[in-house]
């Protein structure tokens, strides 16, 4: 079998022939039109930037080719949304029936046995390693942080996204309960405090089912506390498939009533799917009011929501995207969790998570630029204009694929990338499990 691996030129300058790129993540112009939303070009990369885009044999440069072969050329990824404390847990602690409620028992468990400071450095740094291979340039996390736990993890995060500075550019998100503002005060004071320290994100679960003045006063609690410290903030929400669970509107609420200035996104809303289609209409329309963002774990929700026994499911699990994006509200997709109780597999592909994305939301006709959601839109929300876009002066952090079209893309895992960081190819072999058995033990 002929080899398609790319050779690039011992040189900080190159062009990248005959690539196709998707007009959604670029402004150059005028590209030749080749079908999808795509454009033809040649890319000009100098010191490890895009120094120029243009349509192809239009760039005027004396410089080594690089032929893509009318491969489809991305800019490094965008993961919005991940667990990397929890990621790689499941062989010593597997989810007991695939359930909402099993995964949140099983990490409770795991959490209290194993959760030390080299335990979670470990697993967190194998993760990485997996997204970095895959083309991934930035990624939030949520971190567990009740109790004792936030003392240990908070730490580790902070050194990892110092280590990985360069590479991965890191976020991170304080995960709990949102009565936990109301019930454990000292704590929930002292939580914000470290978060404000770590330059992190405030967060929480609404976990609570239908609104109430309870939810409502945690709501508030916690945006006080985010606005007072300049925080901003970053929710699980109705994560479940109670009909009545509907905390997303509250959120939407929240943002109007204080006035909120920071950024506010809203993760899973998954019962927002089965509320009456007046009632979902209006939400929507309050989430677009208050400028929430959305971000959707497609292929996490459908592997719990929905879940019985000898039963085979009734419903996807997930969010209403084509709505929200046809109401001009700001939605991602994202990777979730990774082999651990809330989510048996994946290795934080977003090329994967996109793939199955397209096909869990049906994101294959209609709008050619759903790219988006795993490339410019999350970067926007975290703050990181340059990322996830193909434009001159930006760094040439790159996948290039062997596919030609949109459909050939989403048709294989495409394991024959090359991925470029600043213009140089890396390694694209993930880490092997096997590094993993010291901590989590071999199946």
């Amino acid at each position: 079998m002929a080899s398609h691996m790319l050779s690039f030129p011992q040189t900080d300058e190159f062009v990248l022939s005959h690539a196709r790129v998707p007009l959604c993540l670029t402004t150059a112009s005028p590209l030749p039109a080749a079908g999808e939303g795509l454009g033809a070009c040649d890319l000009f990369i100098r010191g490890g930037r895009i120094a120029d885009i243009a349509a192809p044999g239009t760039l005027g440069v004396a410089a080594p080719v690089v032929d893509c072969d009318q491969g489809i050329v991305l800019p490094r990824l965008v993961d919005l949304h991940t667990h990397l404390d929890k990621g790689h847990i499941w062989p010593r602690r597997a989810n007991p029936d695939g359930t909402h409620g099993g995964a949140r028992i099983s990490v409770m468990e795991d959490r209290a046995a194993n959760w030390n400071a080299d335990d979670v450095r470990a697993r967190m740094d194998f993760a990485l390693r997996c997204a970095y291979a895959h083309g991934t340039r930035a990624v939030r996390t949520h971190i567990d942080s009740l109790g004792k736990q936030a003392a240990i993890s908070w730490p580790v995060f902070a050194e990892l996204r110092e280590m990985w500075k360069g590479r991965i550019d890191l976020q991170a998100v304080a995960l709990f309960p949102i009565d936990y503002a109301l019930d454990d005060e000292p704590m929930f004071r002292a939580l914000v405090a470290r978060v404000a320290h770590h330059g992190g994100v405030l967060g929480g679960m609404t976990f609570l089912g239908s609104v109430d003045d309870r939810c409502r006063l945690a709501l508030s609690r916690l945006f006080e506390a985010a606005a007072a410290n300049g925080l901003d903030l970053d929710f699980h929400v109705d994560e479940t498939d109670e009909r009545e669970a509907r905390t997303l509107g509250a959120i939407a609420d929240a943002v109007q009533s204080t006035g909120f200035a920071g950024r506010v996104v809203a993760g899973h809303c998954c019962s927002l799917a089965l509320a009456p289609d007046s009632e979902r209409e209006e939400t929507i329309k309050r989430v677009a009011d208050a400028g929430l963002s959305i971000v959707s774990l497609p292929i996490c929700n459908m592997y719990l929501m929905g879940r019985a026994a000898n039963r085979t499911p009734r419903w996807r699990g997930v969010t209403t995207v084509h709505e929200f994006a046809a109401a001009g509200v700001s939605v991602s997709v994202a990777s979730d969790n990774t082999r651990d109780p809330f989510y048996a597999y994946g290795d934080l592909d977003l090329l994967e998570v996109y793939r199955e994305s397209v096909r869990i939301l049906q994101l294959d006709h209609g709008k050619p630029d759903w790219l988006r959601l795993v490339a410019s839109t999350p970067a926007q929300v975290m703050g990181l204009p340059d990322h996830g876009r193909l434009e001159a002066g930006l760094a040439a952090d790159l996948i290039i694929l062997r596919a030609r079209s949109f459909n050939e893309m989403n048709a294989r895992p495409q394991s024959d990338r090359t991925v470029l960081v600043k213009g140089r190819a890396i390694d694209t072999a993930p880490p092997d499990y096997r590094e993993l058995d010291p901590w989590v033990g071999a199946p």
